[in-house]
């Protein structure tokens, strides 16, 4: 009995938290008994994915674990069959929601696709630690996986909320779907699919998901306060935070606004942030030399080996906003196009480079890409005159 009720509160404790934060930024509240009606959905359809998923592993032999069916059918399985159900589920889940006559402010899209989320991350949490209660590892995958399940469903339900407000369908949510697609693959195959020692680099990654949900989250709380007439706002709105610039505002810093693109820039900006790049990762083996750190008892199946792995990451990253500040500021361009097209090209480079070294370097490195653009812009929006 206590086992059971061990298990079951890990599970549920998470998503009450998470639920509890929805809720305290959605000014309007939406009605009780339809958000529940969609948590309840997605969670009968994490049941439904679940147990095909298992049933499809019976047959094929592939599983999400790298080391029990191989590097390359654990991502075939990931992206081609695990991801897209376990996404089109929630959307199903949330979808008498959005045709129904509540669905009226675009935040409601990020409410209700949270919702459906919330339910499908319940059941996903129970079942894995009812297979391993006590496990410390397990339990750090569950914590993980609930904000990750929010941020996947808050990308397509964006685009469900500006769908509503425009009243068009476009092409946001088959854009924003497909992007939520194969963050859920790569994040799974980090927390799921390898051992322990890649829970380090979903941390990373789950920081960088949740700063992401923030500008979508205050992008449509702002688009709801246009339309709305009130004025009084909550203070545990999201929108309070306004400092850092909206989405529009990035949006349009990253064209080339009627003039021509300034290609030697995006060439010199590549050199500078390769360069970067490799003065970062001198910088932190010079670091963990001097603080007495060995490099080479880094093991995947470890997480407490793997800060000297976290400590060289953190150099290199560190080399993207200062390339993006030095070419924004250089160049005395106002847009980001040059430094984030630039940014982008060094990773490309740096991940075909790895891709002759092995499949595990080019996965850890796609994970942490999204992470090093977004550090770029940052960097050369700092930058920029």
């Amino acid at each position: 009995m206590l086992d059971t009720l061990r298990w079951l509160s890990l599970a549920l404790l998470p998503t009450v938290a998470a639920a509890l934060l929805v809720r305290v930024t959605d000014r309007e509240r939406e009605p009780l008994w339809l958000v529940s009606t969609t948590f309840a959905l997605g969670a009968f359809g994490g049941l439904f994915a679940l147990a095909l998923e298992v049933h499809v592993a019976r047959l094929t032999g592939m599983t999400i674990e790298a080391r029990a069916s191989g590097e390359g059918p654990a991502l075939l399985f990931l992206f081609a069959f695990v991801a897209p159900l376990r996404e089109l589920v929630k959307v199903a889940a949330c979808w008498p929601a959005f045709r129904s006559r509540h669905f009226d402010e675009p935040y409601d899209g990020v409410v209700y696709a949270g919702a459906a989320a919330l339910g499908f991350a319940s059941v996903e949490n129970g079942f894995l630690l009812r297979l391993h209660p006590d496990g410390a590892v397990g339990i750090a995958r569950a914590l993980l996986s609930v904000p990750a399940h929010l941020f996947f469903a808050c990308l397509w339900g964006y685009a469900l909320g500006r769908a509503r407000q425009t009243k068009e369908p476009g092409s946001g949510f088959p854009l924003l779907f497909i992007g939520a697609l194969l963050a859920h693959g790569l994040y799974v195959h980090l927390v799921y699919g390898r051992p322990a020692g890649a829970l380090v680099v979903a941390a990373a990654v789950l920081a960088a998901m949740s700063a992401v949900s923030f500008f979508l989250a205050r992008d449509l709380l702002r688009r709801g306060q246009e339309r709305s007439t009130l004025t009084r706002m909550s203070l545990a709105s999201i929108d309070v935070l306004s400092g850092p610039p909206s989405i529009r505002r990035v949006r349009d810093a990253m064209g080339a606004s009627g003039r021509p693109i300034m290609l030697r820039w995006i060439a010199i900006g590549t050199l500078v942030t390769a360069g970067a790049m490799v003065l970062g990762a001198c910088a932190s083996v010079a670091l963990g030399h001097f603080g007495g750190v060995d490099f080479s008892i880094v093991d995947e199946h470890d997480v407490a080996t793997t800060a000297p792995l976290a400590l060289l990451g953190a150099g290199v990253l560190a080399a993207f906003p200062l390339s993006g500040f030095l070419i924004a500021r250089a160049s005395g361009i106002p847009s980001l196009l040059e430094p984030a097209a630039s940014a982008g090209l060094a990773i490309v480079v740096v991940l075909g480079a790895l891709g002759m070294v092995g499949p595990v370097a080019v996965v850890l490195a796609l994970a942490l890409a999204p992470i090093a653009f977004g550090l770029a812009c940052i960097g050369a929006w700092v930058g920029r005159t």
